[in-house]
């Protein structure tokens, strides 16, 4: 028994506490099917290796700052048949990250664009890519409280760095010729080097008129465009589907 303590001790002062949980599974799995010493070896650096990159996802999700967990798990699809589900799939394998291509989402409210936007980057943290999270209005908020406090630099650097941007509701009120400005500084940074994806109500037509400058407007928006997968979600809102079924029936919702 002071064996055992001593070694769980050991474990956790060499931080290998993917091997201590799982250490008395595999000395009982390699007691029952006699397995050699290199072979139980091994399983306990896989389970140690497993517990890491677990670990590092969980930390990578929790940096992303998703807000709800919305994933391709709990996606339902059927509420949204129009999809094109291969494109999605691909998308899925965030292939389009390693690439530094872009997303854009456009559709009316409650389709699932948010929901999308967030799975797909669960998916890329699953890859073991970094991505940030943001609401189109707490970006610029994020900057302008940066700019008060002169951090605005090491902000910028992390926004531009992060492997995927996502910002959801974009374009979705008028921005000043200063945040138009960093807008496309970020934008600009990131072009052909890392990847986006957007989400917004109105549609990419529509988008000019947020911007107090068409130059900059200009600049932006085809930098945007270029090398982007435009995904149109249509219908009527899922929450309004999905309060629908509830109130038609109650027992089956509960």
């Amino acid at each position: 028994m002071q064996h055992d303590t001593e070694l769980a001790l050991q474990l956790r002062k060499l931080k290998l506490s993917g091997i201590l949980d799982t250490l008395e599974l595999r000395i009982l799995e390699s007691q029952t099917n006699q397995l050699d010493y290199k072979t139980f070896l091994s399983l306990l650096l896989q389970d140690e290796l497993e517990a890491r990159q677990t670990r590092k996802i969980q930390k990578l999700i929790k940096k992303a700052r998703f807000g709800l967990e919305q994933t391709l798990e709990n996606f339902d699809f059927s509420l949204a048949p129009h999809l094109n589900k291969t494109l999605i799939r691909e998308l899925a394998t965030a292939t389009f990250v390693r690439r530094a291509e872009g997303v854009i989402l456009v559709g009316p409210p409650g389709t699932g664009k948010t929901h999308l936007a967030r799975a797909l980057g669960h998916q890329a943290c699953r890859k073991q890519y970094t991505v940030l999270f943001y609401k189109f209005h707490d970006l610029f908020s994020d900057i302008a409280k940066a700019q008060l406090m002169g951090t605005t630099e090491p902000l910028l650097k992390k926004i531009i760095a992060c492997d995927l941007l996502i910002i959801d509701d974009f374009a979705f009120k008028k921005i000043d010729q200063h945040s138009a400005e960093v807008l496309y500084t970020i934008v600009d940074q990131r072009y052909g080097v890392k990847a986006l994806i957007l989400t917004s109500n109105r549609d990419m037509r529509d988008w000019m008129n947020v911007f107090p400058d068409p130059v900059i407007a200009g600049a932006i928006l085809d930098r945007l465009a270029h090398q982007a997968h435009q995904i149109q979600l249509k219908g009527e809102s899922v929450r309004k589907k999905l309060a629908k079924m509830k109130k038609e029936n109650p027992l089956k919702s509960c």
